[in-house]
């Protein structure tokens, strides 16, 4: 197997390229998926993908989140980021 890529590899490379600079992918960013969801990208090597309810379900529990959390805080790890 050759580990040069063909014309449509480059091509599409360089597709994937211009579109993740378009959007500046550092940090947080959302997309409309091909599904129309909410997807979240930049919390680690996959989006958190949910549909407009969902999101809305999780806002309005915000509070609940963010105090479970503080309740639960010695027995959560954290995840070191690469920036």
């Amino acid at each position: 197997m050759s580990d040069e890529l063909t014309n449509d590899e480059r091509a599409e490379l360089e597709a994937l390229r211009k579109e993740k600079s378009k959007t500046g992918k550092k940090g947080l960013y959302l997309q409309v998926s091909q599904k129309g969801a909410v997807s979240l990208y930049g919390m680690g090597r996959f989006p958190v993908t949910l549909y407009k309810e969902q999101w809305q379900k999780v806002i309005a529990h915000m509070e609940v989140i963010q105090q479970f959390i503080a309740d639960h805080d010695s027995e959560l790890k954290t995840k070191e980021t690469r920036e």
